[in-house]
């Protein structure tokens, strides 16, 4: 392939880019952009810098067996709960031992294969008993909660508590956190405001269901088992933190209009960064009103001012999600889940699909987000089918995702393709365990992956850089990511191959002269003054070509200012 577009003239992209910094405004530091002494760089939020793995703490590893509580609930007991589906298969609404303890003893596993921060799902206490109310569960079954337990820990009953099956006697929150920090590893905390715990339909009124507890310990809310138009906020104080009406299943629906509820739920959130939360993802964002994320996010970055904070917005349309991040509305980045519809499409049939359906969904221009390099990226969670793709799809996603723009997320065991192609009740999040932690190092796909997110943490071009698509088509992906600042000057060139057979490139588009390093290899070459760079890509392979230094392609540098003018 050779790259060779015309390119845009340098004086049509200079005054572009000088009208555009005439109209930033105050974050301008965290945009994309060009600035009046001619630095480079896509974002510069510290958090970009890090990539993301993703544990269900209670489904990962059990680290601490005195601390499972097996007979707790009694006659609504929360151990383990099977739901059995066809041909012996299996999944589990109780709990089944993960804890914190579990995840600092695979730290070293987690960091050596080139991640930098653990997000894990809420901490909070939930209740004690398995619910009795709503419809039951059933194998693979969907929006009913009758017999589930809050192992995952969004059912919270007290903001401010720790569950009991996740901390252990010698291993506080604020003591994991800290002995994370020591392994090179940040803590991503899961934060909730539009709801507590299931809070009605129960055949009798359980103890913690509907409930809600201050730090001191101290009742201050309760649904009392009535459906929320039978609530009285009116003559029963204990019902004022809930709207008289549904939201979510059975979920009590939290009245984010109470300034004592927000009160509450931001005070949390403060209290969680005090126990060491270096960053926070927010669960159902859209459900709660953009006026309670911009006083929460004033008054976390008030006493934080790098905080980050990435919301789910289940929602394919950017121009949704995007709300979210704008300054206006508390300027809280978001899942890409534009981006992860179309990984799907593309990596679960690598062979039949057209890397052309990525690029529609990067916007690097004319985009509705504050930011597209602050994203956060991934394929799958817990919250949908795993991605049903071969060894080989998998790693052509990761070699796309820990290359492009935006902070890339892996769920735990997709570097083993635990589960795959599973949704919520039918094995997406069944227990990992140790064993096969313990065997994964041999896995191609855990090899692959530690191979590439590995050197983009060593790679601030991938971690910051503005992107510039040379060709995104077929089976066949190349781009530039380019940071120049006073920092930093790097260049990387990014070659990618979906395909069965080998790739060859040439690419003399927007090349700088200079030594070329080829960072999973380690070969060098040295280009020449309008030279090209050539190479050949395996099948399902990548290769990330680095240069350091300033930007000397004045072509380059026009394309650049003209792309970020319009971003």
């Amino acid at each position: 392939m050779l790259f060779n577009r015309t390119t845009i003239a340098l004086t049509v992209a200079t005054v572009l880019c000088s009208a555009c910094s005439s109209t930033a405004d105050s974050n301008a530091s965290n945009r994309a952009q060009v600035t009046g002494n001619s630095s480079i760089v896509g974002t510069q939020t510290p958090f970009a810098s890090e990539s993301v793995y993703f544990v269900v703490t209670d489904r990962f590893v059990d680290g601490d067996a005195s601390n499972n509580h097996v007979d707790q609930g009694g006659e609504h007991p929360t151990w383990q709960l099977p739901l059995e589906g066809p041909e012996g298969k299996k999944a589990y609404v109780g709990y089944m031992g993960g804890d914190l303890k579990g995840i600092l003893d695979n730290a070293e596993y987690i960091k050596d294969m080139g991640f930098t921060a653990v997000w894990m799902t809420p901490v909070h206490d939930n209740p004690d008993y398995a619910f009795n109310g709503d419809e039951p569960i059933t194998y693979g079954g969907a929006f009913k909660d009758g017999g589930k337990t809050g192992y995952h820990g969004y059912w919270a009953t007290n903001f401010y508590k720790a569950d009991e099956h996740l901390i252990s006697e010698d291993l506080s929150v604020s003591d994991y956190t800290a002995k994370m920090r020591e392994h090179g590893l940040k803590s991503v905390f899961d934060i909730v405001a539009n709801h507590g715990t299931p809070s009605f339909t129960m055949e009798k009124d359980l103890p913690g269901y509907g409930e809600l507890y201050d730090k001191e310990g101290n009742l201050v809310a309760d649904h009392q088992n009535l459906a929320p138009e039978e609530l009285d906020p009116e003559n029963n104080p204990l019902h004022a933190f809930f709207h008289n009406y549904p939201d979510l299943v059975k979920l009590s629906n939290l009245d984010d209009e109470n300034p004592a509820v927000r009160d509450y739920l931001i005070n949390s959130y403060l209290h969680w960064i005090s126990q060491g939360a270096d960053a926070f993802r927010i669960d159902t964002i859209r459900h709660v009103p953009h006026s309670f994320w911009r006083e929460a996010s004033d008054r976390i970055r008030a006493q934080n001012p790098d905080f980050f904070m990435f919301g789910e917005a289940f929602d394919y349309e950017a121009n949704n999600i995007a709300q979210h991040t704008l300054e206006k509305n508390g300027g809280v980045s978001v899942l890409d889940f534009p981006m992860q519809k179309a990984m799907v499409s593309v990596f679960e049939k690598p062979l039949e699909s057209d890397f052309a359906d990525l690029e529609k969904v990067l916007h690097l221009t004319h985009g509705p987000y504050k930011n597209p390099y602050e994203l956060t990226t991934f394929y799958d969670n817990h919250d949908m089918a795993r991605i049903n793709a071969t060894d080989n799809g998998f790693i052509n996603a990761h070699n796309w995702l820990f290359t492009v723009r935006g902070i890339p997320v892996v769920y735990m065991g997709s570097e083993i393709g635990y589960m795959r192609g599973t949704a919520e009740h039918a094995g997406n999040r069944n227990y990992v365990g140790q064993e096969r932690l313990n065997k994964a190092k041999t896995h191609p796909i855990q090899q692959a992956l530690t191979k590439i997110a590995n050197v983009r943490k060593n790679t601030v071009a991938l971690q910051r850089g503005v992107q510039v698509n040379l060709e995104l088509e077929g089976h066949s992906a190349a781009f530039y990511r380019v940071v120049d600042t006073n920092d930093a000057q790097q260049t990387a060139l990014v070659l990618l191959n979906k395909g069965e057979s080998a790739q060859s490139f040439e690419v003399n588009e927007f090349m700088q002269s200079g030594q070329w390093v080829e960072q999973l290899s380690g070969q060098t070459v040295n280009i020449a003054n309008d030279g090209a760079l050539t190479a050949t890509v395996a099948p399902n392979g990548v290769q990330v070509w680095v240069r350091e230094g300033k930007v000397s392609n004045s072509a380059l540098r026009a394309q650049i200012e003209y792309q970020l003018a319009r971003q």
